[in-house]
């Protein structure tokens, strides 16, 4: 996924964006409001999420945050020291989809990034008629919670369907095994690290495609795209 990152401290961006990156974003940075707002030229540039710290040199960052909501959908997550309500309430009320208080553990930054990239899938990816994701062979249909594969129907447990379309929300981008088992498993004990290595090796079994779900060594999995 490509990312916008928008903040004027180079070194906090400099750290920032080795870590997104180990997490598999592609991240641009841009140093001013003016910066993020020629990025996102045309009509969003490809971005998944614009993460704009409101420290500004040029601009307010509130003021930068409704001139991109103007401009596109994109999802706005706002990084700023300013934790009272009432600087939360404005962001959100200027269109931004989430506000995270500096310091921030960097866990939840990539878990609050997921989610709210999670919610734009249907907006940018669906199609009158279209009821579920495809990935080459591979078709999730979510209303019926059905999988199948070359147009044959594969039977996957609850916790199964809900994983592997969990990793197809998002094709390329690393979660990590902590953000699965809270969302699958709805829990954070862990125990069940053991279960999710079991669920993502049957996924690979019954799918007949054992490359279909990568293992990223330390941090988690991600679903790589059937080529043709």
């Amino acid at each position: 996924m490509r990312l916008l990152l928008v903040e004027d401290d180079n070194h906090v961006a400099a750290a920032l964006s080795a870590v997104l990156a180990r997490h598999g974003f592609d991240v641009t940075h841009a140093r001013s409001g003016e910066e993020a707002l020629q990025a996102l030229v045309p009509e969003g540039a490809g971005f998944g999420v614009v993460l704009l710290d409101l420290g500004l040199p040029d601009q307010d960052g509130y003021e930068v945050c409704g001139k991109i909501r103007k401009r596109t959908s994109i999802p706005v997550i706002m990084v700023t020291a300013r934790s009272d309500v009432r600087s939360r309430i404005h962001g959100l009320n200027l269109g931004a989809d989430d506000y995270v208080v500096k310091p921030y553990d960097t866990g939840e930054l990539l878990a609050r990034i997921h989610a709210v990239a999670r919610r734009r899938v249907p907006e940018e990816s669906a199609t009158p008629g279209d009821t579920g994701l495809r990935l080459g062979p591979v078709l999730i249909e979510l209303p019926t919670r059905q999988v199948s594969v070359d147009g044959a129907v594969v039977q996957l447990t609850r916790k199964e369907f809900d994983l592997l379309a969990l990793l197809a929300q998002r094709p390329g981008v690393v979660f990590r095994r902590e953000q699965i088992i809270s969302e699958v498993w709805r829990t954070s004990w862990e125990g069940t690290g053991r279960t999710l290595e079991v669920h993502v090796a049957s996924l690979r079994s019954k799918l007949r495609m054992p490359a279909l779900i990568e293992t990223v060594r330390g941090v988690g999995y991600r679903l790589v795209t059937p080529t043709p």
